[in-house]
């Protein structure tokens, strides 16, 4: 398993968070995942690094940044 962490800019309220937790709870290959609103942090745990690489698209398919 693999620690990552990512930084997402646009993330405002509430209401964006659970916008890409739904997303995330669709990622297969995805064990576990944070994020923090205040810190506009999401840190994940994931099998394989190709499954990143889907979740960036998938956030920034939101309208959502993503700085690693």
């Amino acid at each position: 398993m693999k620690n990552i962490e990512l930084n997402i800019k646009g993330m405002k309220c509430k209401g964006c968070v659970n916008r890409i937790k739904n997303v995330l709870s669709m990622v297969k290959g995805l064990d576990s995942f944070d994020i923090s609103l205040e810190d506009k942090k999401l840190i994940l745990s994931v099998k394989k690094e190709k499954t990143i690489g889907e979740i960036i698209k998938k956030i920034e398919s939101l309208g959502f940044d993503i700085v690693k």
